[in-house]
């Protein structure tokens, strides 16, 4: 059908011989998290460890797969000195900037420090892609189509579609391993398209399609740091488009580029599009819809993004909610007061990471809070190809221009904090993995840690699934590889949010390293429409347990060194350190508002609990060397001198100069060094 790998041997009949030589073929041996194993070349591991069941767990599985252990084994502690930085290059200009500090937001990662790139150049007037996704979703993107229109769409006859009707359904569909080889032999040679690539963190996705035999094609801004995966043989193609435009311009360029891959032997017609990118899914959704290719419907996308309409289809779906109320400017406060009561918890109703997350216990505290966190809002700029503070130098362009500053304000949630990873093939649920998070820091809801398998009793953990599940069924998604948040109340389970594609930082790495789950093949599984049915090897989790954690900043000041981090070299069972942020960055304690995460940490261990406890004992014994600082005004008559106070020594120093008003001493302040 086209030129795959599946050759002479595909037989269409679907015989025991067809199927033995599809999967036939000398076995190799890689490293993973789980030691040395043996590998057929279509990744099927057979472990060679075992070990004694230890823990509490349940299994991610609707069913369960019996087929023997394996062992977490060694793993190997990948060491990061350098902080994660975007290097681009913005709009008409001819220097790269690289933007680490200052970032505000990171709508994929659980760290949530690093934005999605959204590009424009300094003064640039218009509204451009990501921005508009982040605050004002679905911005200028065509309209999703009805229910009813939806399910009268065809799929298109790619060549992953014909070999899928040349196959019993029954084994495309099995589980276990040889029905996943045959799965991975399908995907082999695909053209698929990802649209926006992401932070330069998500480079493994691209490796392991790659690895599957992908042929890759991404469409992102010129200047990505994406471009150069065609040069190191990666990636088959990489698509230009200016990401500082409209998203109705961004999205019939996309469309037309995908259309044009038909014309391009290199890689032929597109089998599906994808992303990993929580901006870029409602785009995806659509184009997706209009190319008549596997996706997700862009009306779930819709009401999966907006909190308010989410929990509006949970309440008519018999499912519990929270009480919630829209605030669309100061007059709405009081009515929504008494419509939810206190405390209660104020979110921007699109999602904006973590920022405007904030917990208000009263009526005073409504108030200042809600206009805390609409300047929040307000004071964002997009500049140098992501979305930061304002630093009062005049560039970039004011987020407020394209941002809905539309607050939700629900009930808030006690108890414990868990992700639920949710695969979904042909309407229903083939694997649901419960990760226990740790209490959130309040008042700004800041992460703390996280561990995979979940310690909780089996049948909380059962009704957490089941809400999860339902919550995309009552949605309307059929497929995908969701990340939803929820909370196990006194009250029961309640939702928090869905996110509809892979979650970010550490959650591929987990359920891969825990479970043996592979979600970016399962996401291309379902991009390209081919059924997904996981494959767990064991009764028990088969890499034991991971944890990791997230080193917030103890006071404001200056990170002065990463040297805190070099004691974790060479320990035993450390999978990665690495920090969010360079050496000399402004970091903020908790005493001052949302404390900044200086680093991440991810351990793995034989059971949940050793691996939390050992993962508490070396957060317990770094000391991250911040130096305070301060900027003061010291009277002088009717006039004031800017001095600065820093690293903890009394020594004062002149910073601009020795006189000046105050309303001009308080604007360069405000200026230079972004003070409020």
């Amino acid at each position: 059908i086209h030129s795959r790998a599946m050759g002479a041997v595909f037989s269409s009949c679907g015989c025991g011989d067809g199927l033995s030589a599809l999967l036939g073929g000398g076995a190799k041996r890689r490293q993973t998290g789980m030691g040395v194993v043996d590998a057929a070349p279509d990744g099927v591991v057979e472990a060679q460890f075992q070990r004694a069941r230890a823990g509490s767990w349940t299994s991610p599985l609707p069913k369960a797969q019996l087929q023997g252990a394996a062992s977490p084994g060694g793993a190997d502690f990948e060491w990061c000195e350098e902080a994660f930085s975007l290097d681009v290059q913005p709009a008409g200009g001819s220097t790269p900037a690289a933007v680490k500090a200052s970032i505000a937001a990171d709508p994929d990662a659980r760290g949530r420090r690093v934005a999605e790139a959204s590009f424009a150049s300094p003064g640039d007037p218009r509204a451009h892609f990501l921005t508009e996704q982040l605050f004002a979703s679905t911005g200028t993107l065509p309209k999703a189509a009805s229910s009813t229109d939806r399910q009268l769409r065809e799929l298109k006859n790619t060549a992953t579609h014909e070999m899928l009707k040349k196959l019993p359904k029954h084994l495309v569909e099995a589980t276990g391993p040889d029905g996943q080889a045959l799965r991975r032999r399908l995907l082999n040679g695909a053209t698929v398209v990802f649209f926006t690539a992401g932070y330069p963190g998500k480079r493994f996705i691209f490796e392991r399609a790659r690895d599957m035999g992908v042929k890759s094609v991404i469409i992102e801004h010129p200047d990505s740091w994406a471009r150069a995966l065609v040069d190191d043989g990666i990636i088959a193609k990489f698509i230009p488009i200016d990401m500082s435009q409209d998203a109705a311009i961004v999205f019939q360029q996309t469309l037309d580029a995908i259309r044009a891959l038909a014309n391009d032997p290199l890689t032929r017609e597109a089998d599906g599009v994808v992303t990993f990118c929580e901006l870029s899914v409602p785009v995806v959704a659509r184009l997706t819809e209009i190319l008549q290719l596997p996706g997700h419907s862009p009306l779930s996308v819709d009401k999966a993004r907006d909190k308010h309409w989410t929990r509006a289809e949970m309440k008519k779906a018999g499912l519990p909610s929270p009480k919630n109320m829209l605030i669309k400017g100061e007059a709405d406060l009081q009515a929504v007061a008494s419509e939810v009561g206190f405390p209660a918890v104020l979110k921007p109703i699109s999602g904006a990471a973590s920022l405007g997350v904030k917990k208000v216990t009263g009526w005073e505290d409504l108030q200042s809070s809600y206009r805390e966190v609409v300047t929040e809002l307000n004071s964002l700029v997009v500049s140098s190809g992501a979305l930061v503070k304002n630093d009062g130098s005049g560039t970039g362009v004011d987020a407020n221009k394209v941002m809905d500053c539309t607050i939700l304000m629900e009930q808030y949630l006690d108890g414990s904090e868990v992700d639920v990873d949710v695969v979904m093939s042909d309407g229903d649920w083939r694997y649901a993995a419960v990760t226990d998070n740790g209490p959130t820091l309040e008042p700004y809801f800041n992460e703390t840690w996280a561990v995979c398998p979940s310690g909780l009793p089996s049948a909380a953990q059962k009704i957490l699934k089941d809400l999860a599940i339902a919550t995309l069924k009552c949605l309307g998604f059929q497929d995908g590889i969701f990340h939803v948040e929820l909370k196990l109340t006194t009250h029961g389970p309640q939702l928090i949010e869905v996110n509809a594609r892979m979650g970010g930082g550490q959650v591929h790495e987990t359920n891969l390293r825990v479970w043996g789950i592979d979600l970016v093949e399962e996401t291309l599984f379902c991009g390209v429409g081919i059924p997904c049915r996981p494959y767990i090897p064991s009764r028990e989790p088969p890499g034991g347990a991971v944890a990791y954690c997230d080193i917030n900043a103890t006071r404001s000041g200056t990170l002065q060194s990463l040297d805190f981090l070099k004691p974790l070299k060479g320990k035993e069972g450390i999978v990665w350190a690495k920090p969010y942020i360079q050496a000399g960055t402004q970091v903020v304690g908790p005493q001052d508002g949302l404390p900044t995460w200086l680093a991440e940490i991810v351990v793995q261990k034989s059971n949940a609990q050793e691996a939390l406890d050992y993962l508490f004992e070396l957060q317990n014994s770094l000391d991250p060397p911040i130096g305070k600082r301060g900027i003061f005004a010291v009277p002088y008559g009717d006039e004031f001198a800017a001095t600065q106070h820093q690293d903890d020594s009394s020594e004062v120093i002149d910073l601009e100069c020795a006189c000046m008003r105050k309303t001009a001493f308080v604007a360069t302040l405000q200026a230079t060094h972004a003070l409020t």
